[in-house]
C-alpha cells in the first residue's frame, strides 16, 4: 500500500516548516533510517520551502504509516502536539492523487508554477541513489511526471503570469515584441522593482541603470546586475536612454512627470517607452500615459492582470483535475494487476512442469519419431497449453484491475492448486 504523510504551507506556518526542513536536512542518513522502519518497503523524501513529505510503499498489515509519521516529526524536531495538528496522511488512492497534484503544481502556493516538478524529480533521484525505491514507487514517480507533463501541455494552467514581476515582463514583451537590446532604468531600490529587473534581464534586456537618492545604495544594486549607478538628479538624462522604466521609491510626490517626458520626446527619437510604477503612493504622473508612444502601468493595473490570470488558472485547474483522475485510475489499475502477476507466473510454471512431465512419459514412442517431428510435437503441445491459459490469464488481469484482486487471485490459486 502507498502511504504519504507530511505538512505544507496550508497546514503549518513558515516557522514550523523551517524547523522541520532544517531538522530533517541535517540528517544525512534519513532515507536509510526510514527504510529500516518495520513494514516500509520503499520510500521517498520530498522537502521544499513549502512542504516536507514522505511517500512510502508499506506492508498493508503493518503500523508503518504511524511509525513514518512519528519518524518525520522526531527528525524534524517537532513534538507530538505540533505534529498532530499540522501533519496530514493519505493511504492508497488518495496518496497517489496527492503526489500527482503536487507534481502538477495544483497543490502549490502559486498554482501552475514550474519549480515543484524539478524538486519532485530531484527527490526521486536521491531516493534512487540510496536504493530506497522499487517497482511500486518507480512506477508511481514516472506516472506523476507523465501526469505533470499532460497538465502543462493539455491545459493553460501555467500560461499566464500570476506574480506582479512576471506580469510586468509579459506586458513588456507584448509591447516590444522582443526584449533583446532593451535598456532598463530602475528608479529606487525596492524589492519588487529589483525582482522585475531580474526577470527582464533574464528575458534578454541588454543592460540596467539604477537611479537612487543614495549613490552608494545604487552602486550596490548596480554591482549585482553588472549595471550602471546614477543619482536621481540625472534622471531626465537617463530617461532618454531607457526603453523600460521601473519605479519603486518612497517619495510622496511624482518622480517622473508628464512634462519631463514631453521635454525629452524628440531626443528619444520617437522610441517606445514602457513605464512600470509599482510605488505606493505613485511615482509616475498618470498624465504620462496620454503621451505618444508611452505605455504606463501602475501596481493596480498589474494586480488586475494577476487576478485575472489566477482566475484563468483556477478554471484550467478543473481540466487538470480531470487529467489527474484519469492517471490515478490508470496507476491504481496497474497496481491491482501487479497483485495478480505472481499468480500468473505460478500458473504458467505449473503448466510448463506438466508439459515437461508428460513429454518425459511419452519419451518411449516419441523416440521413434525423427528429431524434426519430435520438435513439432513439443511446439504443438506448448501451443495448446498457451491457448488454454490465454483466457484465464487475460480475465485475471482484467478482473483484478476492476475489482478486488485478492478474491480473484485466491480463487485461481485454489482452482489450479497453485499452493
Amino acid at each position: 500500500m502507498i502511504v504519504l504523510t507530511g505538512l505544507n504551507h496550508k497546514t503549518a506556518s513558515v516557522a514550523v516548516r523551517e524547523k522541520i526542513f532544517a531538522g530533517c536536512r541535517e540528517k544525512k542518513d534519513l532515507l536509510p533510517a526510514l527504510m529500516a522502519i518495520n513494514g516500509v518497503e520503499e520510500a521517498l523524501y520530498l522537502s521544499t520551502c513549502n512542504r516536507v513529505e514522505i511517500i512510502a510503499s508499506v506492508a498493508e498489515d503493518s503500523d508503518a504509516l504511524k511509525d513514518v509519521k512519528d519518524f518525520l516529526a522526531q527528525n524534524g524536531g517537532l513534538n507530538q502536539s505540533e505534529a498532530a495538528d499540522r501533519f496530514y496522511e493519505y493511504r492508497g488512492e488518495e496518496a497517489v492523487r496527492h503526489i500527482f497534484r503536487v507534481a502538477s503544481s495544483l497543490d502549490s502556493m502559486v498554482m501552475g508554477e514550474a519549480q515543484i516538478l524539478g524538486q519532485v524529480k530531484e527527490a526521486y533521484r536521491e531516493a534512487l541513489e540510496k536504493y530506497a525505491t522499487g517497482v511500486v514507487l518507480n512506477r508511481l514517480m514516472h506516472c506523476s511526471f507523465r501526469t505533470a507533463k499532460r497538465v502543462r501541455s493539455e491545459t493553460g494552467i501555467a500560461v499566464n503570469p500570476v506574480s506582479v514581476s512576471h506580469a510586468a515582463v509579459e506586458l513588456a514583451k507584448k509591447i516590444f515584441g522582443s526584449l533583446e537590446g532593451k535598456i532598463i532604468l530602475l528608479i529606487g531600490a525596492g524589492e519588487m522593482a529589483e525582482l522585475t529587473g531580474q526577470q527582464l534581464i533574464k528575458r534578454g534586456a541588454q543592460s540596467i541603470i539604477i537611479a537612487n537618492r543614495s549613490l552608494a545604495q545604487a552602486e550596490l544594486l548596480a554591482e549585482k546586475f553588472h549595471g550602471e549607478a546614477a543619482l536621481l538628479d540625472t534622471l531626465e538624462k537617463k530617461l532618454i536612454e531607457a526603453d523600460i522604466v521601473i519605479s519603486s521609491t518612497g517619495s510622496t510626490g511624482f518622480i517622473v512627470t508628464a512634462n519631463m517626458l514631453e521635454k525629452i520626446h524628440h531626443q528619444r527619437k520617437n522610441r517606445l517607452l514602457f513605464l512600470i510604477d509599482i510605488a505606493v503612493p505613485r511615482d509616475i504622473e498618470p498624465a504620462a500615459s496620454e503621451l505618444e508612444n508611452v505605455y504606463l502601468y501602475n501596481i493596480d493595473n498589474l494586480q488586475d492582470i494577476v487576478d485575472e490570470n489566477m482566475h484563468v488558472r483556477k478554471k484550467e485547474a478543473i481540466k487538470a483535475e480531470a487529467i489527474i483522475d484519469e492517471e490515478v485510475v490508470r496507476y491504481m489499475n496497474w497496481q491491482k494487476e501487479l497483485e495478480s502477476v505472481p499468480t500468473i507466473v505460478s500458473l504458467r510454471n505449473k503448466a510448463g512442469e506438466i508439459v515437461q512431465a508428460e513429454m518425459e512419459k511419452a519419451a518411449g514412442w516419441l523416440g521413434s519419431l525423427t528429431k524434426e517431428n519430435q520438435e513439432k510435437v513439443e511446439i504443438l503441445v506448448n501451443s495448446i497449453v498457451n491457448k488454454v491459459l490465454h483466457s484465464p490469464v487475460t480475465v485475471l488481469k482484467e478482473e483484478s484491475s476492476e475489482f478486488s484482486s485478492r478474491d480473484i487471485v485466491a480463487a485461481v490459486r485454489r482452482l489450479f492448486q497453485l499452493d
